[in-house]
């Protein structure tokens, strides 16, 4: 088998994409290998999580910096000593600077709890039921400067139900998050799909 991809993965919270991506890692034929969490928030259950994985862990606090800049530079500093060739961002609260995007462009996933382009930033679910939609979903994507604008490389789509709440609805998606997360990150890997001229590109 070819070398596995060096990985880190960015989160803020419980970290529940992150076991997803950790559990399909384990396989053998997986060809991604978790080098580093990390987070900036010190407390982040996701890295307790990690931890007990035997991952390595690191966390970052953004307001121990002045800008946007300063932090990315010390989150790339810490990826480029490990060697990490991707990056999956798994609910990291933070918009990156556009220096740090650009130098890891085709490197950076990131995953959105709606089906993108339809309801971009926070209150996802919220932004949904107040909608009317019948029918959202998640997307896995490419990080571009453009807030949750980057190429797509896959989506799942789940019934929005009558008496959903913010709750009922997020937890469904959660379930298609955890499924295609790591087979997004597969098709990276293997080369089925890169960045290309601000595009996703399937081979």
């Amino acid at each position: 088998m070819t070398t596995k991809k060096r990985v880190a993965i960015l989160i803020s919270g419980r970290g529940t994409n992150m076991a997803a991506l950790m559990r399909a890692a384990w396989a053998e034929d997986y060809p991604a290998k978790i080098v580093l969490v990390f987070s900036n928030v010190e407390t982040a259950q996701g890295l307790k999580t990690a931890q007990a994985a035997g991952i390595r862990t690191q966390a970052l606090s953004h307001k121990e910096f002045a800008t946007r800049e300063d932090f990315d530079a010390a989150l790339d500093e810490a990826l480029t000593h490990l060697d990490v060739d991707l990056i999956c961002e798994a609910g990291f609260m933070r918009i990156h600077s556009d220096p740090f995007v650009q130098k890891w462009e085709g490197k950076i996933l990131n995953i959105h709890p709606s089906l993108l382009p339809s309801f971009k930033g926070l209150r996802v679910h919220e932004q949904t039921l107040e909608a009317g939609v019948r029918i959202s979903g998640c997307t896995v994507h490419f990080v571009t400067p453009a807030l949750d604008g980057g190429p797509i490389i896959a989506q799942a789509a789940v019934p929005v139900l009558p008496n959903d709440t913010p709750e009922t609805l997020a937890a469904r998606i959660l379930i298609e998050e955890h499924r295609i997360y790591p087979e997004a990150l597969r098709m990276v890997c293997e080369g089925k799909v890169r960045l290309e001229n601000g595009r996703a590109v399937f081979a």
